[in-house]
């Protein structure tokens, strides 16, 4: 996406209904978006999702928003390493096992 204002809570949640363990926005830095205040509305709806992640029992924490520059790749690899180990702790997605166990 040219911008992460574009990401949507849906984008988001059907991720997760689609079996992601986890999602990572990566948004250029606060107060730097090339339009306007992308980042900022995609970070408001990154939290809206993990409320509702948290609301129905698959974790907010699965969803997280990054901002960093584009010439910030080991910050980058930092982040994805992060991410990783944390949806590792958390194991799969809820909504993934409950669905293959109906299968």
């Amino acid at each position: 996406m040219p911008c992460t204002g574009k990401v949507d809570v849906i984008h988001i949640m059907r991720s997760f209904e689609k079996g992601a363990d986890g999602v990572a926005v990566v948004g250029c830095l606060e107060g730097e978006c090339h339009f306007n205040a992308g980042n900022l509305m995609a970070r408001r709806r990154v939290e809206q999702a993990q409320k509702i992640l948290d609301t129905v029992g698959v974790g907010g924490q699965r969803a997280q928003m990054y901002n960093l520059s584009s010439s910030e790749g080991p910050r980058f690899a930092q982040y994805a390493t992060e991410m990783t180990e944390k949806i590792k702790e958390l194991g799969p997605n809820p909504i993934r096992v409950a669905k293959n166990k109906a299968a």
